[in-house]
């Protein structure tokens, strides 16, 4: 096998592979292995057909497809292993010559792990932060925690006001069609929480009790369901409960049934003890997010869109999951935002950018500084992850295998490497 690199813009790179004719031929056995059993030719049973003979009724491409898809993994792989190149994208591969007894030859463009060269890093300016907890921040708090403490309470005399949680069947109607998905029933919505779309919920304000409203309104632009997509629905709707939330009153009783606390002042103390703390935190993120901004606009790189494409469809299957740890699956999600699969990978292509630049910068400034990760500090994080999920530090660590621990060597390092360039930053 023969493999010719070919440097493009952009961190890109062309592999010309050449895989000799005898390693095709091995290709070719394996498809006709892998098909004989289902190609008929009169007079011989399935998967008792020669070679020679289906390549002779059928033309030796019968089997070209599968023998490139046998052969070509394996040739990439070894192609750019044998390049040292630090692949960051999946190959577009192009298939250029195949034939029985010649050589195959195949191309794969592929992005790979940019270059950076680093600006300044050191003695950043950022913004100081003044920390400072209020009397309103700790009403906010103690208001949040009235909200978890509340009571549904069913109403039987009024109409429907905001903030109200009602209990509605509906249907909806698109030409005079009902439509898919657009049908509910005992579904509880909260007035003005905007889950629904457009002014749906506002237009059940001052309704009643097993009262049937018509409710018009038009679908966003970018619905997630193209047919409805900015189209003006109607939906027919029953109110069968109308609720309201009471909130209990602040004094030392609530103090003693939701915090250790005898009293309201000992309370209060404790949320901005613990507020301060949020503050502190929050703006030690911030500190060092504005830091790396600064470190990354200082310097330069070349990011191939198939690498950023690659990082956003790996987030877009991490936010699904979290999506289902929560009970939602996207299409769910999709109806209550009204975004669809388009905009959502639009937007995590600004964040997969932005998270790229960070790692690159990093590890960059991590080996300009030749920062170090020990197995003391190995052994650390995986006690750390070993108390976060409940496992012996012995198990975790040995059900680990090298390269997943060669990760967290890499997340530690470019840590170290964060920690550094904040500790020298300059807050003005």
């Amino acid at each position: 096998m023969n493999a010719k690199v070919e440097t493009l813009e952009k961190s890109m790179v062309k592999l010309t592979i050449e895989v000799d004719a005898e390693r095709f031929e091995e290709g070719m056995k394996h498809a006709y292995n892998k098909n004989k059993s289902k190609i008929t030719v009169p007079g011989f049973r399935k998967g008792k057909v020669p070679r020679q003979l289906i390549e002779k009724t059928y033309g030796s491409e019968v089997f070209y497809e599968d023998a490139v898809n046998y052969i070509i993994p394996e040739a990439y792989d070894k192609a750019v292993e044998e390049n040292n190149l630090e692949v960051v994208s999946r190959p577009d591969v192009d298939v250029q010559q195949v034939e029985k007894g010649k050589p195959m030859i195949f191309t794969a463009e592929v992005a790979v792990k940019p270059e950076v060269t680093l600006g300044e890093y050191k003695e950043l300016e950022v913004s100081k932060v003044e920390l400072e907890v209020t009397e309103e921040d700790i009403n906010a708090d103690i208001e949040k925690v009235r909200e978890q403490n509340s009571r549904l309470i069913n109403v039987t005399d009024r109409a429907v006001q905001d903030d109200d949680q009602v209990v509605i069947d509906f249907e909806g109607f698109v030409d005079g069609e009902a439509f898919e998905g657009g049908k509910g029933e005992n579904y509880s919505l909260t007035i003005g929480s905007h889950s629904f779309i457009d002014t749906f919920e506002e237009q059940l304000v001052g309704k009643n009790i097993g009262e049937e409203v018509e409710v018009n309104v038009t679908f966003p632009e970018e619905y997630q369901q193209e047919d409805l997509q900015g189209k003006p629905a109607l939906f027919k709707v029953k109110i069968n409960e109308i609720k309201y939330k009471e909130l209990p009153e602040v004094d030392d009783e609530f103090v003693k049934d939701v915090s250790e606390f005898d009293t309201l002042d000992e309370y209060k103390e404790d949320i901005k003890a613990k507020l301060l703390e949020q503050k502190e935190k929050t703006a030690k993120g911030q500190k060092q997010e504005e830091v790396l901004e600064k470190a990354i606009e200082n310097a330069s790189m070349e990011i191939a869109e198939p690498m950023i494409e690659l990082q956003a469809e790996n987030m877009t299957h991490e936010f699904a999951q979290r999506m289902q740890y929560q009970g939602l699956s996207l299409e769910q999600y999709f109806a209550f935002t009204g975004q669809n699969m388009a905009t959502l990978k639009d937007n995590m292509k600004t964040e997969a950018e932005k998270r790229i630049k960070s790692r690159l910068v990093l590890e960059a400034i991590a080996k300009s500084e030749d920062i170090q990760v020990s197995d003391e500090d190995l052994k650390a994080e995986l006690e750390k992850m070993a108390s976060m999920y409940n496992m012996e530090y012995d198990k975790l660590a040995d059900t680990m295998g090298n390269e997943e621990k060669e990760s967290i060597r890499d997340d530690i390092k470019n840590q170290k490497a964060l920690d550094l360039i904040v500790e020298q930053a300059k807050e003005v």
